[in-house]
């Protein structure tokens, strides 16, 4: 989300705006704005010293105290019904016990909280301090018990303090910096923040300057409570002006008052969405059938059907739309074609964005016909055509069989058998490494077979179908049962699509290809490579489009699809190419190489250029370069200025070439009102682009005087969710994120990461982490995360969520939702979308990219 530039706060305020937050009255009403109470830090320091004794906080039971009911120490899915829960807990507890006893740990283990066993083993020491049990020996069932009574209890009072036992662990009451610095690097390590973990330090110092304004040296825990009360009450707001704006949609519109009513409204919302898929696969299947009866009805009056009779039928029917779709599947892997296609009126009509997963359903309609050719062929036809009587067998068919009855062996091992034999097992290894399995290399094969599974035994394999046409073709010339050459179908079939696939693999091959340079090159943690290239003269592209890189120097043939992360208006190119293959991890290793020789090199160059400057003048050596005005324009590529000596390193990095650009999805992002854009991990590829774009277009548009605001093309508004597991991950956008914070002015991007390897709001592993991201975020606006200007959320996105507050704030637009990630999260997504489009006036038009 676009943050509010806190920069200017200052500490007193920082304070002051999360400790009034605290206090919220809770009966003001919903659409009431809350009246703040006075400044709480003003009247506690003042407390303090006309008493001496620091008052204590009373329970309220605001906003802020419901919102802190969800702090827990176990995961939602784990607590559920208690009596469940606890015989899940028990059934752990007799696997991980030794002669009844449990031990620290196995704590995590049994209670559910295996993978934080630092903070389990802490919350397990907390626990027994709290009871006074000796846990030398381990603890015993009923000892687990009550420590799972303890942490599953109901009591708001009595889970805060078990939270602040664990951190006051001499329990005096008081929390020093130490102590504070311990419980965040056990929380950074629960949560897998391994840069939060290293600046604990820092970040312990700053909850204590904080929360210890008189340096007392110490804080109170009834400090620390109110400080996680204010950041749950700040929230609270929010969250109820939102409910009671999406609380029409509880109503049950008319269309669904009765079952007949909902199926058939649930229909219609189901055939708009996806018309063009319904029609296309409507046209394909009827094609087959008609084709399938065709050749049927024919093969039904030859005289073959008197020794065969339906068998060779069926087996001819399922021949002929082998044929028909052996043509067919060429078409959608045309990249160029569909690339052209796809900006024409066709594109109105034909789902392009869907090619390759029409590509698929071809590929079982050939699979499934293949089977019943065969099938019917060997079991059926062949055993007909030995076992007829000779004289039967003369008068029907002998000219066919120029006079002589084929024995069985005679029909298998005939040009017709053998090729038949040859194509099917080239399709079974082509079809079998096309699986995911294989191509994502998730199936391990034992030593000699493991370069079958991967990208690149999927791509040659492929390769192999070249074969398979040419066998095809022989296979048709030779039949039995036909011998005019112009009733022999195949060639006609297969001659088109064959032509216009061979025409542009040749134009790939001899096409231009650019030979760019690269600029820069950015190893990112995650195993993810950013290349940075020069762009080459007359490349035009689109925000959405990818392009085909290839690296010489490791294969001279291998072509491999990214998509481009930079604006058209950029003036260099750029990718990030995540490492998961053995072609990407090569390329990542050479440019790691190289990028380790340049670290020597500048720095004997840095020492050198130093001890000439400190020579002729000592003060202008220590003084910092002035930083580089970045006002009126992006900043672009996420750089800075290269000297000579970096443009000189740059002819040492592996050659690349790249070919393009090609048509996808996201593309026609502009011809939607509002854009919501999904990235799952590098997933996030695709829409950097798209927002680039957006940020260049609206500083241009700022910068022409007079423009009207009707005149704006493209979407109103463009919100972005990227998801990801690894803290690092951030990196690899950073520039991205503050470019947006600085310099969406109009608040035309709303931005929101997550960082799935967080437990989410309100679980006690996370409490503090979020504490430190609330101070850091209101002090220096900076997020302590993905250190940009962007707050971080945890966990994962509530989608249903997401598309009601969509629908709540743009009704009767038109949303398009653009979606690059793991599969398995587009069958949710879709769905959602169907769901709002039909009880909603928005329309969301939901798409898939697809590699």
């Amino acid at each position: 989300m676009v943050p509010i530039d806190n920069g200017d706060l200052s500490r007193d305020n920082s304070v002051k705006w999360i400790l009034e937050n605290a206090e919220i009255d809770s009966d003001v009403p919903a659409n009431q704005e809350p009246v703040k109470q006075k400044s709480f830090k003003k009247n506690f320091s003042i407390s303090r010293r006309r008493n001496g004794v620091v008052p204590r906080m009373g329970r309220m039971q605001s906003g802020a105290a419901r919102g802190l009911n969800s702090l827990r120490f176990l995961d939602r899915t784990t607590t559920g019904k208690e009596g469940d829960a606890w015989r899940s807990v028990e059934k752990r507890f007799n696997q991980n016990a030794v002669n009844g006893r449990l031990f620290r740990e196995k704590f995590g283990t049994c209670i559910g909280m295996g993978e934080s066993k630092e903070f389990a083993g802490e919350l397990f020491d907390t626990l027994a301090r709290r009871r006074k049990v000796n846990t030398e020996n381990g603890i015993n069932i009923d000892e687990v018990r009550g420590f799972w009574e303890d942490i599953s209890t109901q009591s708001l009072d009595a889970r805060l303090s078990i939270f602040f036992d664990m951190c006051d662990k001499n329990g005096d009451g008081k929390l020093s910096e130490e102590e504070v610095k311990e419980v965040l690097v056990m929380s950074a390590s629960a949560n897998k923040l391994s840069k939060f973990k290293q600046h604990a330090p820092t970040y312990a110092a700053l909850i204590m300057e904080e929360l210890d304004p008189d340096h007392m040296g110490y804080i109170e825990m009834w400090q620390l409570e109110a400080l996680l009360r204010g950041m749950v009450g700040s929230e609270e707001g929010e969250k109820t002006l939102k409910r009671s704006q999406t609380l029409a949609k509880t109503m049950i519109p008319k269309e669904y008052r009765t079952p007949v009513s909902k199926f058939l409204c649930k229909t219609s919302e189901k055939i708009q969405e996806n018309w063009k898929r319904i029609w296309l696969l409507t046209l394909w299947l009827c094609i087959n059938l008609i084709l399938f009866i065709w050749k049927f009805q024919q093969f039904k009056r030859k005289t073959a059907f008197q020794i065969m009779g339906y068998c060779v039928c069926i087996a001819k029917g399922a021949g002929e739309t082998l044929k028909f779709n052996m043509a067919l599947i060429l078409l959608p892997v045309c990249r160029r074609t569909l690339t052209k296609l796809r900006e024409t009126f066709l594109g109105s009509i034909i789902p392009f964005d869907d090619n390759i997963n029409f590509h698929k359903i071809i590929a079982w309609g050939i699979a499934i016909a293949t089977f019943i050719h065969t099938l019917f062929h060997t079991s059926c036809n062949f055993v007909k055509l030995t076992s007829c009587p000779q004289s039967k067998f003369m008068t029907l068919l002998g000219s066919n069989f120029d006079y002589h009855q084929p024995t069985y062996l005679n029909l298998v091992a005939s040009i017709p058998g053998i090729t038949g034999i040859l194509m099917t097992v080239f399709m079974l290894f082509s079809f079998t490494l096309a699986t995911h399995s294989f191509r994502r290399n998730v199936i391990k094969l034992p030593w000699p077979f493991h370069h079958l599974a991967g990208f690149n035994a999927f791509w040659y394999a492929h390769h192999l179908l070249f074969l398979v046409y040419i066998l095809l073709i022989l296979h048709g010339y030779f039949i039995y049962l036909t011998k005019e050459w112009y009733k022999k179908t195949t060639w006609m079939y297969l001659a088109v699509p064959v032509l216009a696939y061979a025409t542009e693999r040749t134009l790939i091959v001899y096409e231009h290809s650019y030979h760019v340079n690269i600029i820069k090159a950015v190893t990112y943690t995650g195993n993810v490579l950013a290349l940075y290239m020069s762009k080459p003269p007359g490349f035009k592209y689109k925000s959405g489009m990818y392009l085909f890189v290839k690296c010489p120097d490791i294969s001279t043939f291998e072509w491999h699809p990214f998509s481009i992360t930079s604006a058209p208006d950029d003036n260099y190119l750029s990718v990030h190419i995540r490492t998961l293959g053995d072609w990407t991890t090569e390329l990542k290793t050479r440019f790691e190489k190289v990028q380790i020789l340049h670290s020597f090199y500048s720095y004997f160059v840095f020492l050198f250029l130093a001890f000439v400057d400190l020579k002729s003048s000592p003060l202008q050596a220590c003084e910092p370069q002035s930083a580089r005005s970045r006002k009126g324009s992006l900043v672009r590529m996420e750089t800075k200025a290269y000297s000579n000596v970096e443009q000189s390193q740059s002819d040492r990095f592996p050659k690349i070439s790249i070919k393009g650009p090609y048509g996808a999805p996201a593309q026609n992002y502009k011809k939607y009102d509002i854009l919501l854009l999904i990235g799952l991990g590098i997933g996030a590829t695709p829409f950097i682009s798209i927002l680039k774009d957006l940020l260049n277009n609206e500083s241009e548009s700022n910068q022409q005087v007079g423009e009207s605001s009707s005149n704006k093309r493209g979407p109103h508004r463009a919100y972005f969710y990227w998801v990801t597991r690894e803290q690092g991950s951030f990196d690899w956008f950073k520039g991205v994120m503050d470019d947006i914070a600085e310099y969406d002015h109009n608040e035309l991007i709303e931005m929101h990461n997550y960082l799935t390897s967080v437990y989410e709001e309100g679980d006690a592993r996370s409490a503090l982490i979020a504490m430190v991201q609330s101070l850091q975020h209101a002090k220096n606006g900076v997020d302590v995360v993905s250190d940009s200007r962007i707050r971080t959320h945890f966990a994962r996105p509530n989608w249903k969520k997401v598309f009601s507050r969509l629908a709540a704030a743009h009704p009767s637009s038109r949303i398009g939702v653009f979606y690059c990630g793991s599969p398995t999260l587009t069958k949710p997504l879709r769905r959602l979308c169907q769901e709002f489009s039909l009880n909603s006036s928005t329309r969301f038009n939901f798409h898939k990219e697809n590699f």
